[in-house]
């Protein structure tokens, strides 16, 4: 099983694909509480050069509060992290498949919501 749901945007800049990323997000119901820019942090930390690589922490708060009623400590598996990340000839977006995280998580219930979950990043991702 993949634990990502991957798209290819060829040609684009990581500036523009992080705009169009929370715009798609934002049209399917997440908001990004946090952003981490990795290839900064690298630079900072280590004194090392690598491409653009953001890591965008969405959360859709109606399926968020869902989770945490059904599973409490879910929380700490919050919230999906999405990459940005430049390659040769473009960006990648990647979203975590939270269906494949919580299956550590037995409850049926807890994966029904990750698979609407899934269902919004999926198509959050082919919007971007």
């Amino acid at each position: 099983m993949t634990y990502t749901i991957n798209r290819m945007i060829l040609g684009a800049k990581i500036d523009d694909v992080d705009a169009r990323a929370r715009k798609a997000l934002a049209d399917h119901g997440f908001g990004v509480l946090t952003e981490i820019d990795i290839k900064a942090t690298m630079k900072k930390k280590l004194e090392v050069e690598m491409p653009g690589y953001r890591i965008l922490g969405a959360c859709n708060p109606k399926l968020a509060w869902q989770a945490i009623g059904i599973e409490p400590r879910v929380g700490a598996m919050l919230p999906c992290n999405v990459i940005l990340r430049e390659v040769e000839g473009g960006v990648e977006v990647g979203a975590i498949d939270p269906v494949a995280s919580m299956q550590a998580i037995e409850n049926a219930e807890l994966h029904a919501v990750a698979g609407q979950v899934r269902d919004l990043l999926a198509k959050a991702v082919a919007a971007v």
